[in-house]
């Protein structure tokens, strides 16, 4: 078995896979250690509510054959209003997705090192220069990449990376058929992502209903454990009430069945990045984190991320003489910054203010965007503060007030 390769990545996610067929494709000898076996992948991580949009998919090359279900709008719903806006949009099946990234970059000539528990950074002069997988194996790279997500265990042990608890979204979905897509008094949710805004079904975060076909959807919840979870959340509630509370009490639900095999558990980071590489070694994917702080899209953030980091460590390997030092690598975070997410710390702030809102806010929201035009919206959408400024009025002085007493905590 070989023990050095040109890069080494940790994780086989969207992001571990997406990397590893870039520069396999460009010709580089890449090994990905993965923590599960190859004959139950990805059954532990097969996590994402796997929402995504065509760019993503004519971007990376994906096949058709991993679409559940092509969408043709998004729908955003309050307790008592909803807001529609033509958005095309793919549904995955999200394991049959992981599945073809390892199928494909293994036909581009990379590795797969499956039942392979990345434990820790291999250091020499202070530098990562391998990793240490399944307590006592080890394999050596000229570049190392952490794509564990959450877990980051390169990335944390060389300080790359700080995940905070009060920053930590966890989330639950099941799969669902007997809904009722098009119930009357709510929107039709027909060729649809919909995500609600509700206090109670999602105390600081949000839940959704992705169609998948016929009377089918993926139906699922998260939040973010911080301080406005506290302020709505229920103490006898965990995770899992709510949602049974939500398919209990809304009667698109009434006829509905969960289907067996079809649950999915995970958790991320809604955080703003902030070191993301050193010498020798990049972070990315979920790991930085990389996940949109807004609407919670990660794999399109995570497959750009991973594109970057490619770009990187092109850059370094194909010239002999680069070492691939932390400042030849710098263009990793600049590319990130500029071309996956640009803004980011603006809808950072858009999220904290969001999820501080009452529900009675959220109905106010919808009756906000029903009324703008679509370009200030798309503008709000990136970060632009001119157009965020367009959804407030004087009477959120005192959300502000939380919201900025929250920023000075």
């Amino acid at each position: 078995m070989n023990n050095r390769y040109d890069v080494v990545i940790a994780g086989a996610g969207p992001a571990g896979g997406q990397c590893a067929r870039d520069l396999a494709t460009r010709g580089y000898e890449v090994v990905v250690l993965e923590t599960e076996s190859e004959d139950e992948f990805p059954r532990q991580s097969n996590k994402s509510t796997a929402g995504t949009f065509p760019s993503m998919m004519a971007s990376f090359g994906i096949p058709d054959d991993v679409v559940m279900q092509y969408t043709e709008n998004v729908v955003l719903e309050s307790p008592t209003d909803y807001y529609v806006r033509e958005q095309p949009g793919a549904v995955l099946e999200f394991a049959d997705f992981k599945r073809f990234l390892v199928e494909d970059s293994r036909a581009e000539g990379a590795e797969y090192r499956f039942d392979a528990r990345v434990t820790g950074p291999i250091m020499e002069n202070d530098e990562i220069v391998g990793v240490t997988y399944n307590g006592d194996e080890e394999v050596y790279g000229d570049i190392v990449i952490d794509a564990t997500g959450p877990a980051a265990p390169l990335a944390k042990q060389l300080d790359v990376v700080e995940l905070e608890r009060e920053n930590h979204a966890i989330g639950i979905e099941y799969e669902f058929e007997g809904i009722d897509i098009d119930r009357p008094g709510f929107a039709d949710l027909h060729d649809a992502m919909m995500l609600r805004l509700d206090h109670e079904i999602a105390p600081g975060g949000y839940s959704w209903i992705f169609h998948t076909g016929e009377d089918t959807a993926k139906v699922g919840l998260c939040y973010i454990q911080n301080g406005s979870h506290d302020r709505y959340a229920r103490d006898d509630f965990a995770i899992d009430d709510y949602l049974d509370h939500w398919i209990g009490t809304d009667p698109r639900f009434e006829n509905a069945e969960r289907l067996e095999g079809k649950q999915h558990r995970g958790s991320a980071h809604i955080q703003p990045p902030g070191q993301m590489h050193t010498d020798r070694f990049m972070a990315i994917g979920d790991t930085v984190p990389t996940i949109d702080p807004l609407w919670g899209e990660g794999i399109n953030k995570g497959m750009q991320s991973a594109r970057v980091a490619a770009v990187a460590a092109d850059a370094c390997l194909k010239h002999g003489q680069i070492e691939p030092t932390a400042e030849n690598l710098e263009v990793y975070e600049t590319l990130w910054h500029r071309d996956v997410a640009p803004a980011v710390q603006n809808r950072q702030y858009m999220t904290q203010l969001l999820y501080l809102a009452s529900n009675e806010r959220y109905d106010k929201f919808m009756a906000d965007l029903n009324r703008l035009d679509e370009e200030t919206l798309a503008k709000a959408n990136r970060g632009n503060v001119r157009s965020i400024l367009k959804l407030l009025s004087p009477s959120d002085l005192p959300l502000l007030a939380r919201f900025a007493k929250q920023q000075l905590r």
